[in-house]
């Protein structure tokens, strides 16, 4: 039988844990309140990662918490303090999301690296080093890169939310927002969770 000790302790951590959580009475979709209702979280969007309405969510809690008027966690406030279903112009006039990967518009999925085709913007495995996982990126000048990242000795422990607090901090991962760099991919590695084989798909 559990101790009361340990029954408060866990109380506690549900109610720190509580996200999506309404200050007041206000106007909201009917994704949002379904959301609500099931006690689930931001980061378990029931939409299609990446698809219209999983921006959709992500934009109106955003602004929800602009207002003050909706409580999250630390990993729903990690997702909305990123560019994460914001849109900009692009010069041929599309439009596309930020911080999404950019393999999902198909008229920028290929480039060419040292006379290789690659795929832009999709992390991989690196088995044979010296880093854990390697992205092809397009610069601002127009050519293609290579970024390594990630020790291959560590463990990507995202979803511990202590360790990810303690990476968020450590790495300042609020101000890593260019795709040219390391610390840009090893921040955002959980959203590619499924292609790198990773437990869990939570935000750093």
């Amino acid at each position: 039988m559990k101790h009361i000790s340990e029954i408060i302790k866990e109380s506690l951590i549900e109610k720190l844990n509580e996200s999506l959580v309404l200050n007041e009475q206000t106007e909201i979709s009917e994704e949002l309140k379904y959301h609500i209702d099931n006690k689930l979280s931001l980061v378990e969007n029931i939409f299609r990662m990446y698809s219209e309405k999983y921006f959709n969510m992500v934009n109106e809690v955003r602004e929800l918490h602009l207002q003050g008027k909706i409580k999250l966690n630390e990993d729903d406030l990690a997702l909305i303090e990123t560019d994460l279903g914001k849109k900009v112009k692009l010069s041929n006039g599309d439009e596309v999301y930020l911080d999404a990967p950019v393999y999902e518009y198909d008229n920028i999925q290929e480039a060419e690296h040292r006379g290789k085709k690659v795929n832009l913007n999709k992390p991989f495995r690196t088995p044979g080093g010296p880093k854990k996982f390697a992205v092809y990126v397009k610069t601002p000048k127009g050519t293609v890169k290579i970024v390594t990242f990630g020790y291959p000795g560590l463990r990507v422990r995202n979803a511990n939310k202590k360790a990810a607090k303690s990476f968020r901090a450590r790495h300042k991962c609020d101000q890593k927002k260019d795709r040219t760099t390391a610390g840009y991919w090893a921040c955002n590695v959980g959203r590619y969770a499924k292609q790198l084989g990773l437990s869990s798909s939570n935000p750093w």
